[in-house]
Formats: C-alpha cells, sequence, structure tokens
C-alpha cells in the first residue's frame, strides 16, 4: 500500500466520524490521486480551477470534487457542471454569479460562506456585517441555484496554538448564531470547513466538520 493511502487511512481512523477528510491534491499528477481512488477513496480537493477542470476531465466522474482556493468570477461556469462544493464564496457578487452559472445548467451548487477570521489581510473573506447584510437582503431569497451549507475560514499561518484556537472558536460561534438566526430548519446547513494540516487538530476541537489536508498526505507541493 502506497504512503498516501497510508496517510489517508490514518487520518481517517483518528478523526471523527462526523469529520469530513478532504485530501487536497493540488499539484500532485492524477496517477497518485488514481491510486487513492483505486483504494475505495473519492473525495478530492483542488485551488486551481484550471487544475481542477483538467483532473476532472481524465480522472473517474464519481469523484467528488472540491474547490478551496480563491475563485474569479469569470471562471466559475468552467466548474458549476461537476463541482460538489464550493469553500470559498468570499462576495455577494460571487454568490449571484454561481447562481447564474447554476441556473444556466439547471443545477444547484452547493456552497460555504468564506468569512475573515486572520490577523493576515492577505486572506479573502466576508466580514461578519456583510454576512448578515447577504442573508437579510432580498436579493439572496431570490437565489434558487445556489445552496449555502455552512462557512469556512483559514487561521493566521502562524505557531500561537492560542490564536488559532480564538480564530476558529470565533468562527464556530457565527456558525451557530447564523444557523440559529437564518437557517434554523434547514438540516443541509451544517459544515464548518476550517483545519488543514498544521492545524486541523484545533479545528476539530473547536467544531470543524471537514478538514482540508495537501501537504501531511501528499507531502509538499510541486
Amino acid at each position: 500500500m502506497s504512503q498516501v493511502i497510508d496517510k489517508i487511512n490514518k487520518l481517517l481512523n483518528e478523526i471523527p466520524p462526523h469529520v469530513k477528510l478532504i485530501p487536497i491534491s493540488k499539484t500532485k499528477p492524477e496517477n497518485t490521486i488514481l491510486e487513492a481512488y483505486n483504494s475505495g477513496f473519492k473525495i478530492f480537493g483542488e485551488n486551481k480551477v484550471q487544475e481542477l477542470a483538467r483532473k476532472h476531465e481524465s480522472l473517474p466522474g464519481d469523484i467528488e470534487w472540491h474547490m478551496v482556493g480563491h475563485l474569479q468570477s469569470n471562471k466559475v461556469k468552467y466548474l458549476a457542471p461537476f463541482v460538489h462544493l464550493l469553500h470559498g464564496i468570499d462576495s455577494f457578487k460571487l454568490l449571484k454569479v454561481v447562481n447564474k452559472e447554476g441556473e444556466k445548467i439547471g443545477r444547484v451548487i452547493n456552497v460555504l460562506l468564506q468569512l475573515h477570521i486572520a490577523t493576515e489581510e492577505t486572506k479573502f473573506g466576508l466580514s461578519e456585517e456583510e454576512v448578515f447584510q447577504i442573508f437579510d437582503s432580498e436579493e439572496f431569497k431570490l437565489l434558487e441555484n445556489v445552496k449555502v451549507i455552512g462557512v469556512m475560514g483559514m487561521a493566521t499561518y502562524t505557531s500561537d496554538e492560542g490564536l488559532i484556537r480564538k480564530e476558529f472558536k470565533g468562527l464556530s460561534r457565527f456558525y451557530e448564531k447564523i444557523k440559529s438566526e437564518y437557517f434554523i430548519d434547514n438540516k443541509d446547513f451544517k459544515e464548518i470547513s476550517m483545519g488543514m494540516s498544521s492545524d486541523y487538530k484545533i479545528a476539530i476541537e473547536e467544531g470543524s466538520t471537514m478538514i482540508r489536508i495537501g501537504s501531511l498526505i501528499f507531502g509538499s507541493r510541486i
């Protein structure tokens, strides 16, 4: 059994059953993904549109693809027909574009709203106030081809575990707040995507339901 499969299985045995593991296969060749697929694992994430579209074309059609990177509005159309979940919806404009592309092909596309939880300015994401503005708008209520199923956040890249925990805790609290105010009877609104190779254990402790793991499974990127 390959190291990649060993690492996936090790993580699956380690994390709670309610937490979904998303192996981030960016820059990794198709044969590495196919090896994991053939061992029974069918969920993968990418952070570049072109690479994701190419891999979708060349790999088995029943793979559940997650787009975890920053998404530009003009590239949504390439992913709309097949993507399982868009993790990084960081503006109302982008959400409306996803809805428009879903409408064109008669598909409801699952998305997560990305919150800016880090101290780093370079990270993308909505503020809490912007999320409330989206949900309170009449325009949002008319979007029939997107389904918001949760939130996503990236913690500050730091060795300060206290800061990381504080940021994840804040995202979990905000999720609970919008769940109770806007999605109380919606069983689909249930995901908190937070935690990567360096901080996934803290993320799980603070309520993550999806962890995005790249280097810990596949080694450093190419």
